[in-house]
C-alpha cells in the first residue's frame, strides 16, 4: 500500500480485509470504521478505481427500499492491507475496538 494512503483509507481496507469473501454494503462499514458518508464513499469509489475492491449491486432488496451498493475487497487490495500491517503499524479497525470505539 503506498504511503501516502490515508489513516481512512487504511481503515476501510482493514475493514474489508477482515471477511475478504463477504460483500458489505456502506452503511455497514460507516458502522464499522466510525467513518462520515462524506468520507466513506469517496475513499470506496477510489479504491474500487485502483482494482483493490469489486463494486456490485444487490440483487433483491427489501420491497420499497433502493437496493444498496455492495464492496468487497480483491486479492489486490488484501494484499495491499497486509502489507499495511506487517509495515509496523497496529491495525486502524484494532486501535478503535481497544479504544472501546464502536463506531
Amino acid at each position: 500500500m503506498p504511503t501516502r494512503s490515508s489513516p481512512q483509507t487504511r481503515l476501510v481496507l482493514e475493514a474489508l480485509s477482515a471477511e475478504p469473501e463477504r460483500w458489505r454494503y456502506g452503511y455497514d462499514l460507516l458502522r464499522v470504521t466510525g467513518l462520515k458518508s462524506g468520507s466513506l464513499y469517496p475513499i470506496l469509489a477510489r479504491l474500487t478505481e485502483r482494482g483493490w475492491l469489486e463494486a456490485t449491486w444487490e440483487e433483491d432488496g427489501p420491497p420499497g427500499r433502493p437496493r444498496r451498493h455492495l464492496y468487497r475487497v480483491t486479492a489486490e487490495g488484501a494484499r495491499a492491507a497486509a502489507v499495511s500491517q506487517a509495515g509496523g503499524r497496529r491495525s486502524v479497525v484494532r486501535r478503535r475496538r481497544l479504544a472501546g470505539e464502536t463506531g
